[in-house]
């Protein structure tokens, strides 16, 4: 056993003092020590009750002979730290994570980990550790919050809040009503209830073959999810006496596996950040080029909120992430021979998984849309790419040509759209809020949420080099790279430029001539950083750019 480095024999004495110190039996200590990574927390809805899957998952470890040892992963909630300074400190948690998870199964030499992530950058940075640690592997996410619901019967999610906030500034939501939402928009514990990044993580996480069926969607509160944990504390010593490891598992074919379940599914466009990142940490190149030509070839199959009015619980019913992947096996868009932490192939677990709402999973001969849901656009404006969510672009935003409307912050725009200065046509462009340049990388849900808000999101779009919410829907088009703050064309453009965005030929012009950008080019300063101490300092410098996964160099 690796932990055999750190407990037997003579020279390892004083090891097994302190581990007695802890105490553990002699009996606990000739069995493999497993890592439980719990992600529990008091602030984090989405976590607070990962204290009870952490400890199915070490019944279920004892119960198949392992000795679990749990030690912490810090997780922000992404809903409250949006719209201040906290969301400089989201998408930064990921590396941290997956440092400081490295940091304890390495220095400990344990045998096994079971992850039980829940949240946006929780669940990332716990793959991109499995990935770098490379010993036997398991996840097991807390899972999805139920639909809230008005008390006319209208069911809601978390993007229905944040525009309702833009619907009370346009004065068409009164205080009673916003209460309302304030009360019964989150109605339990769990990641949030559309395919916001948590859920499409936890999702793709199923489909790049690194945890067991439901993981990615069984409701929080569902005592399935509960035996969920037992089973997958079970499974991991399996996978450690089989020597199956992460690296086995999160091949190419596997991540292209999960791209493609990305383009079925409409997730989250913080998977093209994601993804990337993890597939780093494996050895495994992947760059916006794939992203597209998958998504050229892969329906979209569902609609979720925020593209829709189906919920996490909905897909669930419907047979989930495996009844999704057996839609796409069916047109050979999925390599089905992968390994996976079932010990069985990805062809042997989605044998037999029934769709069984042909709406919440359109088929195959009825895609909501013929190609995927993220698209990847390129030109003068963003040489090196950024993202857009088209499943959540209305039909006639989908082409748009407009004057820009130009800020430097996320605070400047809302200031602006909620006293009535964004008209319909406008293109807002939101810069200096990339990787290096936020720092940070903020999600900018609170001004695409205002444009929704006030009745604006079939007229109006919003280019950033910062990042979106998965409750983002619209003509919201994040990761423009090169960044303003190194230097990229999104710095040069001013107010009046016409900016045409053509969502279904993939690209995005800057309508002013190379020279003069050029002449611009000369000109440009580089904006002061925003914040010169602490954590957030250290990441502006090693940071790489969005297109590249935003990952430290």
């Amino acid at each position: 056993m690796k932990s055999d480095n750190a407990k037997k024999g003579i020279d390892r004495a004083p090891n097994r003092s302190l581990m007695y110190a802890a105490g553990l039996t002699e009996e606990e200590l000739s069995r493999p020590l497993i890592g439980v990574v719990s992600s529990y927390n008091e602030i984090v809805p989405g976590h607070i009750h990962l204290d009870k899957i952490a400890e199915a998952v070490k019944a279920g470890i004892r119960a198949a002979g392992g000795t679990p040892l749990m030690f912490p992963a810090i997780a922000v909630c992404d809903g409250i730290a949006m719209g201040h300074i906290g969301m400089k400190y989201s998408l930064v948690t990921r590396e941290l994570i997956a440092d400081s998870t490295e940091c304890m199964a390495v220095a400990h030499q344990l045998d096994g980990l079971v992850m039980v992530p829940n949240c946006d950058k929780n669940v990332p940075g716990l793959l991109m550790a499995a990935a770098r640690i490379n010993v036997p592997t398991i996840f097991c996410a807390g899972g999805p919050m139920l639909a809230g619901r008005l008390p006319d019967g209208k069911r809601i999610c978390l993007s229905d809040i944040f525009e309702a906030v833009g619907a009370y500034h346009a004065g068409t939501l009164d205080d009673a009503g916003m209460k309302d939402y304030v009360e019964q928009t989150c109605p339990s514990c769990g990641s949030c209830s559309g395919m916001y990044t948590a859920n499409s993580m936890n999702c793709l996480t199923e489909a790049i073959g690194m945890a067991l069926r439901g993981n990615g969607t069984i409701p929080a509160p569902y005592s399935a999810r509960i035996r969920l944990a037992k089973e997958t504390g079970m499974k991991i010593m399996e996978l450690v006496e089989k020597d199956i490891k992460p690296r086995d598992i999160m091949t190419e074919a596997a991540f292209h596996n999960a791209e493609a379940v990305d383009m079925a599914l409409g997730c989250s466009t913080n998977t093209m950040l994601h993804l990337p990142a993890i597939a780093h940490e494996a050895g495994v190149s992947l760059d916006f080029a794939t992203a597209n030509e998958i998504s050229a070839v892969t329906p979209n199959l569902c609609h979720l909120a925020p593209a829709g009015d189906t919920y996490m619980e909905n897909l669930d019913a419907a047979g989930g992430v495996y009844a999704v992947m057996n839609e796409l096996a069916k047109a050979d868009l999925l390599d089905l021979s992968v390994m996976t932490v079932s010990g069985k192939s990805m062809g042997e677990n989605i044998s037999g998984a029934a769709n069984l709402d042909p709406e919440t999973i359109r088929p195959l001969d009825n895609p909501y849309m013929r190609t995927g849901g993220i698209a990847v656009l390129k030109g003068n404006l963003a040489p090196d790419g950024c993202v857009v969510k088209q499943a959540a672009v209305k039909e006639e935003m989908l082409r748009h040509e407009g004057p820009a409307r130009v800020f430097d912050s996320e605070e400047d725009t809302i200031r602006v759209i909620y006293e009535g200065g964004i008209k319909a046509g406008d293109v807002v462009v939101i810069r200096y809020e990339g990787p290096r340049g936020g720092p940070g990388m903020r999600e900018m849900l609170n001004p695409t949420s205002a444009i929704a808000g006030m009745g604006l999101d079939d007229s109006v779009a919003l280019i950033t080099d910062g990042r979106f919410s998965g409750a983002t829907r619209g003509a919201s088009i994040g990761h423009v790279s090169p960044e303003a703050a190194s230097g990229g064309n999104i710095a040069l453009v001013q107010d009046g430029d016409i900016i045409a965005i053509d969502i279904p030929n993939r690209s995005i012009e800057l309508k002013v001539s190379e020279e003069e950008l050029e002449a611009r080019r000369a000109e440009w300063v580089c904006l002061e950083p925003k914040v010169k101490t602490g954590y957030l300092t250290r990441y502006a410098k090693l940071v790489s750019s969005a297109d590249k996964g935003a990952i430290l160099e």
